[in-house]
């Protein structure tokens, strides 16, 4: 099986932030002749750039990533191509993630322990237009459905933030000062100022602890 109707390798971009995890993924992927790793990415931003320039048919994305997180990448990469296939990789089978990876696009969902059974496979039937859930995920998936509650979620005021506001929140959620984060981001400090006061404004957060907080109870960082 390969891309179908074209005899060629399916082209698939890496993103994970963590170099030993993501060498064990690269391995995993390329023990399939039918599959090529085009480009590696360690953060949310550097895969939205290689997106553009490796034009990958699969994105395998990870999705806590340090600068933007794996949602916020899939959104903006789809945004500027529609016809890539992200395939997210996650500790967390919690169904507010699931659900919006899915509202946002993405056509494949796996957790990270079943990667030796369901990479390859996951890779192969986004390629030729399919959805892909580890078995553990469809049966969350099925049974949220039974139960109504895989639906839509209310309006989140997060998603009123734009794609800058965003990675300024994460980038105070990694520790990062006003001035790093304008060093990181090539804005001034007076900006990245008035990103983090629209981002409390609109959050309804008031201290930095609190939007760190936020961004652990959203996944775009881990707890230390």
């Amino acid at each position: 099986m390969s891309v179908p109707g074209t005899g060629r390798k399916i082209r698939v971009l890496l993103a994970e932030d963590h170099t030993l995890v993501r060498q064990g993924f690269r391995r995993i992927l390329e023990d399939d002749p039918l599959v090529t790793v085009v480009g590696e990415a360690r953060t949310g931003l550097e895969v939205i750039d290689l997106c553009k320039s490796l034009k990958p048919e699969v994105v395998i994305m990870d999705l806590s990533m340090p600068e933007l997180g794996g949602l916020e990448a899939t959104a903006e990469i789809l945004k500027s191509d529609p016809g890539v296939k992200i395939l997210i990789l996650s500790m967390y089978s919690n169904e507010a993630y699931i659900r919006k990876a899915f509202e946002l696009g993405a056509k494949g969902y796996i957790l990270k322990n079943a990667l030796e059974i369901d990479l390859n496979r996951a890779v192969k039937a986004l390629a030729e237009g399919e959805a892909y859930f580890s078995p553990a995920i469809s049966h969350i998936v099925l049974e949220s459905m039974k139960a109504g509650s895989f639906r839509a979620a209310s309006q989140d005021p997060y998603e009123s933030l734009t794609l800058r506001e965003k990675e300024v929140l994460q980038l105070i959620a990694e520790g990062k000062s006003n001035k790093e984060i304008g060093v990181l981001l090539n804005i001034s400090v007076n900006t990245v100022a008035v990103h983090r006061a629209r981002v409390m404004d609109v959050l309804d957060l008031h201290r930095t602890a609190e939007l760190v907080l936020y961004a652990v109870k959203k996944g775009l960082v881990q707890p230390e």
